[in-house]
């Protein structure tokens, strides 16, 4: 655990894999997007990614550190990111918890799996 908390809530996404990179650089583009902090896991020192977080699993999935210092991954860590930017808030809202997020969850795993395949190709 880190031991003080950012000024900012910190995205952690892998920018050496293309569909990440876009993903990335359209919510950057967003406003707001400056209020967040934004790691690139591929290319990033260990410090950058705190005690808690380990490269390989940050590698394996999107993973979002709150200003409070805990950490979330997957489906919560998007619907997190998507309630700081204003355009997709709403869609945090309503998919951020109960079978939403049990929904949007299973999907990424399954987009995780179909990934593995589509790096090793």
């Amino acid at each position: 655990m880190l031991e003080t908390a950012s000024a900012l809530p910190t995205v952690y996404f892998v920018g050496g894999y293309p569909a990440c990179t876009r993903e990335v650089a359209m919510y950057r583009r967003q406003p707001s997007a400056d209020a967040v902090e934004w790691v690139d896991v591929a290319h990033c020192g260990a410090a950058a990614l705190g005690a808690d977080l380990i490269r390989e699993a940050a590698m394996a999935r999107l993973h979002l550190r709150r200003i409070d210092v805990s950490l979330i991954g997957g489906a919560q860590a998007f619907t997190s990111l998507w309630r700081l930017l204003p355009r997709s808030a709403w869609l945090g809202r309503a998919l951020g918890a109960g079978p939403g997020l049990l929904v949007l969850e299973t999907g990424y795993r399954i987009f995780l799996v179909a990934r593995r395949g589509w790096l090793t190709a």
